[in-house]
């Protein structure tokens, strides 16, 4: 005995036949494509428009010719000529110039991550007078842009440099030392919201073990917010790498420039079309540093931005 389709709600139901069925899935397919086309037209145009600059410059920097007036998307001949300029040129000591950003952003960025990280977790895991107005006080901080305070610090490391001659105006140390506090504000909410993630219950069990506040901090915390820890990195050291304003002011002889400052002095003046090749170049290794540091910690970073977002 066949079953017969049970009528919704008082209408007969319709069985469906098979041609209409394998119409219905002839069609699906070709209106879904036909849906998305423009969206891939959209990313194709995304990337391009991307790496234009890029191919640009590689081919800006491995042109024989080397003068903007010459530069070409694709050149018809490579040449290594930009390079070996680069690096013999007396009056324009590009190691130098890289070593100094290099230190300068090591340094500067190690140092936020540390002093954001030890008032993070105060505000995290401490209760104390004034933490809701700390708090605003550094975010209110951030609405200011930084070039209110170089007067004030010009003069200020004026002062300085008169004490002590390695802290002063022209000298790297006394440059990163500025950085320290640069983006104290930003790192301080961004670690705060990771902290925030990590159970409470882990340092009541660590204060029950005798840990004291630092050893909990130092030997526990700091390894579970790793990937922040990175990401506040990243953000820190690429900031500081590619700093220009504070720099050109603080560093003024051409052995204490970093790549910002003294690429700059290559791309002014009467000889910017005779250098523009060397510049390719400097900008086409300075970026090296960035990739390998982005390929290296990729998967830290997409978490630590993730999860304190989440939060």
């Amino acid at each position: 005995m066949t079953a017969q389709p049970t009528p919704v709600s008082g209408v007969a139901a319709r069985p469906v036949t098979r041609v209409e069925a394998v119409t219905d899935t002839k069609n699906a397919p070709t209106s879904r494509r036909s849906g998305v086309w423009w969206r891939h037209a959209l990313a194709i145009l995304a990337l391009v428009w991307a790496l234009f600059p890029i191919v640009f410059l590689v081919s800006a920097a491995l042109n024989p010719a080397g003068t903007l007036s010459s530069a070409e998307l694709l050149p018809t001949g490579t040449s290594f000529t930009n390079f070996s300029q680069l690096f013999n040129d007396p009056s324009r000591p590009y190691w130098s110039w890289f070593k100094n950003s290099m230190l300068i952003a090591l340094v500067g960025a190690l140092g936020q991550i540390f002093l954001g990280a030890c008032a993070a977790y105060a505000f995290s895991r401490m209760r104390f007078t004034g933490r809701r107005a700390g708090l605003l006080a550094l975010l209110l901080l951030q609405m200011f842009p930084a070039l209110l305070t170089f007067v004030a610090l010009y003069i200020m490391f004026a002062a300085i440099g008169d004490i002590i001659p390695a802290l002063g105006l022209n000298t790297v140390l006394g440059l990163a030392l500025v950085y320290l506090g640069g983006a104290m504000g930003a790192n301080v909410w961004l670690l705060k919201g990771y902290f925030d993630t990590v159970p409470r219950e882990l340092d009541e069990a660590a204060k029950v073990d005798g840990a004291s506040h630092a050893r909990i901090f130092f030997t526990m915390i700091l390894r579970l917010v790793m990937p922040i820890l990175v990401t506040t990195f990243m953000i820190a050291f690429i900031g500081l790498f590619s700093e220009f304003m504070l720099a050109s002011v603080f560093l003024r002889d051409v052995d204490s420039q970093t790549l910002g400052v003294g690429l700059y002095s290559m791309s002014k003046g009467n000889e910017k079309n005779r250098l523009f090749g060397q510049f390719a170049a400097g900008s086409l290794l300075c970026s090296i540093p960035v990739v390998l540091l982005y390929l290296s910690v990729q998967k830290q970073l997409v978490g630590g931005l993730t999860t304190g977002s989440v939060k």
